[in-house]
């Protein structure tokens, strides 16, 4: 079975307010009802997303003084993400913060067990003060499966997209591809060169590369010959290859890439220029791994200034939750940003 997925259609941000009070939940609530409703979501399904809801935000304005916001997300295999990011002291014990009848706050304690149970996945990341740290406060993700079959389960590997454009524009020139077909993951990372309109257009219709070329130099190479006539766009791409336990990753211009073997961060750059226009010849990684790795792409929406010790224990993630807390914490707010995040084992 093969699936290809596109940032532009599969990865979208849907709503992202401010938790500053319990009022917070009135519009989040809307929303989230709404497009349930439109989703054709059943309604069991439905309250226990508002429940949810009403628990990350809760836990926002209690434990992290309103500093914080919950987001929702469509991503791709038909999945509704809904995101807690907060800016507080993060969580001392997650294992006793979890059970039932803990509180710090003079309530019921039951919030994180109960976002536990009512989601069909949920992922917490937590990280305290300390030196070096880029962050402090706690992450949240639940995780509702809009179909029965969640194909992810037993492919092997797992990915991670966030993709948000300037201002959260209509128009957002990164784009994300990404093809997963048995034992193998490919994906092409781009970057219009500027933002809007000219450079979203820079980089649509790209997916049927990831089928037809035999690999990441010659997926780079056909994108070029097709991005003559547009202002050009700078661009990573990779393969994960299970059966031989080998990645090859080619990339143009001011894209990044980090690996992660469970020991150290890997960070690489590729060959300056522009697909389109001119460039160099792109760089090739060709790489053996074991049986855990995580590989993450950026655009230069994301700063670089981050590695293990400023996010301890992100990278032992879901690589879903990875992308929403480099993207929120990392991107920067003048240009469009993504993050692409690829997890074996």
């Amino acid at each position: 079975m093969s699936d290809v997925f596109d940032s532009a259609i599969d990865c979208k941000l849907l709503f992202s307010n401010a938790t500053q009070s319990e009022s917070a939940l009135i519009l989040l609530r809307s929303k989230l009802s709404a497009i349930a409703q439109r989703l054709g979501v059943n309604r069991l399904k439905q309250e226990n997303m508002l429940l949810v809801a009403s628990e990350l935000v809760s836990n926002n304005v209690k434990h992290a003084a309103g500093r914080g916001m919950v987001q929702l997300w469509m991503q791709p295999g038909r999945v509704l993400d809904l995101l807690s990011l907060d800016f507080g002291p993060g969580i001392a014990n997650l294992a006793t913060a979890e059970q039932d009848g803990y509180s710090t706050s003079s309530t019921l304690g039951k919030g994180l067990g109960a976002i536990r149970r009512l989601s069909d996945e949920s992922y917490i990341y937590t990280q305290r003060a300390g030196h070096q740290k880029k962050w402090t406060g706690t992450a949240i993700l639940a995780r509702f499966h809009l179909d029965k079959d969640n194909q992810e389960t037993n492919s092997g590997f797992k990915f991670g997209l966030y993709s948000r454009s300037l201002s959260d524009e209509r128009y957002n020139g990164d784009r994300i591809y990404l093809k997963r077909s048995g034992k193998t993951l490919r994906w092409l990372h781009l970057d219009g060169l500027g933002h809007g309109e000219e450079a979203q257009a820079a980089t649509a219709g790209l997916a049927t590369h990831l089928i037809h070329c035999e690999s990441p130099e010659a997926i780079l190479a056909t994108v070029d010959q097709q991005l003559h006539s547009t202002r050009g766009a700078v661009a990573v791409t990779g393969e994960i290859d299970l059966a031989k336990y080998n990645l090859r990753l080619s990339g143009v211009g001011d894209m990044s890439a980090h690996i992660y073997n469970q020991e150290q961060m890997q960070q690489i750059s590729f060959a300056p220029g522009i697909l389109g226009r001119e460039h160099r010849s792109s760089n090739v990684l060709q790489s053996d791994f074991g049986k855990k790795h995580v590989i993450i792409t950026t655009s230069d929406g994301i700063r670089r200034n981050w590695d293990t010790n400023n996010f301890t224990g992100l990278f032992n993630q879901h690589p879903q939750l990875i992308a929403y807390t480099l993207g929120n914490i990392m991107g920067r707010i003048s240009d469009d940003q993504s993050v692409c995040v690829c997890s074996i084992g």
